[in-house]
């Protein structure tokens, strides 16, 4: 898997050499993975990403509802979740930013509220990127503990309950209201 990484890696963030010349690559901001292949499965990806200056967000604890059915299973001794935590935290001094911010960040649903401060504990450097906000009944009152590192160090992703909104500028001027309230408690 190392070297489909690499691939993706390449297209994601830099170029991909080739017998005629090199071909671009998306020049991606930040990308979303998955960690599930282990370690050696993101290391291009965090090599590249660092080269590029650019981010990664691991999937630790998604908001979607089957999420819990493998990613809150004891492995052996703590969640899955939180083991991936401990991947992606392992890796975020990579992406660590002049801020101590890093780019080595985590998506953490918001669908599930009660694992965000532990997450925060286990991954302080790190930004959470927060989807579930809005259409999938996740709550921004509740992602204070998500902020504990600072307001630069989540994102909330509310993108269906803004753009179905009757008046989808009011809608996020109101998340940001509250996801603004909530970061600096």
């Amino acid at each position: 898997m190392p070297v489909t990484a690499a691939a993706y890696a390449q297209a994601l963030f830099t170029e991909t050499p080739t017998p005629w010349g090199p071909v671009a690559g998306l020049g991606a901001d930040a990308a979303t993975v998955n960690p599930l292949l282990g370690a050696d499965s993101l290391e291009p990806l965090v090599e590249a990403a660092a080269a590029a200056g650019a981010g990664v967000f691991a999937l630790v604890r998604t908001s979607n509802p089957g999420a819990a059915d493998l990613q809150d299973l004891p492995a052996p001794d703590d969640p899955l979740h939180e083991r991936l935590a401990a991947l992606v935290d392992g890796l975020s001094d990579r992406l660590l930013g002049e801020v101590g911010v890093s780019g080595m960040g985590a998506v953490v649903g918001a669908t599930a509220p009660e694992h965000i401060a532990r997450l925060r504990s286990l991954m302080p450097r790190s930004v959470f990127l927060l989807p579930g906000v809005g259409a999938q009944g996740g709550r921004p009152e509740l992602l204070g503990p998500a902020f504990a590192a600072g307001r630069a160090s989540a994102l909330v992703a509310a993108s269906r309950g803004i753009a179905a909104a009757d008046d989808p500028a009011a809608a996020a001027e109101e998340l940001r209201a509250v996801v603004w309230e909530v970061s600096t408690a």
